[in-house]
């Protein structure tokens, strides 16, 4: 029992990836042989399963139009815009009355000169709206194994599919037969290569690692993710 009790204080940090391979292998060990751990760390793997399939909020789909248009409305309510659409009503309305009243005199040449000069020192820049790129979320990607895949695991015409379940180091903390042949030597044999093996761990929509899962098909001569 204080195997057990030890063993089950270990279990947060086994699903993360944070224990050496040896204890890896000790508690892999122990769970095939050991039924009350064996169903809590299923509460466990369930727990976080869950978790996982939750995912990050979606983001509405006309998300990216509303930003550029609050973008939009805030730049254009900048001084520069300002000035600009005073100096639009400037040169429709109250500058060709100046030229009628006041054509003929030095002074109302010398204050149009004036006028254009500071108009000219103000022109306004055009609107752009930038978007920021919304993370991509995906799912675990097999990079390699540090042991030879398993021969004989199965043939190349039935091959034995897995779903393994990926921390956020990229290590399998478990896995599940889907489909195909499996006896205890064939069983022993994809353990070891998981648990050798390194992924690239799924990734959030923020593109966060997050635990995820992913299926494999064991042959005569390959992994295939």
């Amino acid at each position: 029992m204080s195997k057990c009790a030890h063993l089950r204080e270990q279990f947060s940090a086994y699903l993360d990836g944070a224990v050496t391979g040896a204890v890896m292998h000790e508690i892999a060990a122990h769970l095939e042989v050991c039924s009350g751990c064996s169903a809590e760390f299923a509460q466990w793997r369930n727990a976080q399963s869950l978790v996982s399939s939750i995912g990050p909020a979606k983001a509405p789909e006309n998300l990216g139009l509303r930003l550029r248009v609050a973008l939009s409305q805030q730049m254009a309510n900048t001084t520069e815009e300002k000035f600009a659409r005073e100096r639009v009503r400037w040169q429709n309305t109250m500058l060709p009355l100046m030229w009628r009243v006041t054509a003929g005199f030095a002074s109302t040449v010398a204050m149009l000169g004036a006028v254009a000069l500071l108009i000219g020192m103000f022109s306004p820049e055009p609107l752009l709206a930038r978007d920021e790129p919304l993370g991509m979320a995906s799912s675990p990607r097999f990079l390699y194994t540090s042991l030879k895949p398993a021969e004989g695991a199965a043939d190349g015409n039935n091959p034995v599919v897995v779903q393994a379940f990926v921390n956020g180091e990229g290590r399998v903390y478990d896995y599940k037969i889907v489909s195909g042949d499996a006896d205890n030597k064939t069983r022993s044999q994809l353990k070891d290569t998981l648990l050798f093996s390194v992924f690239a761990p799924a990734r959030g929509g923020f593109g966060q690692p997050v635990p995820g899962t992913v299926l494999l098909s064991f042959s005569s001569v390959s992994v295939r993710g």
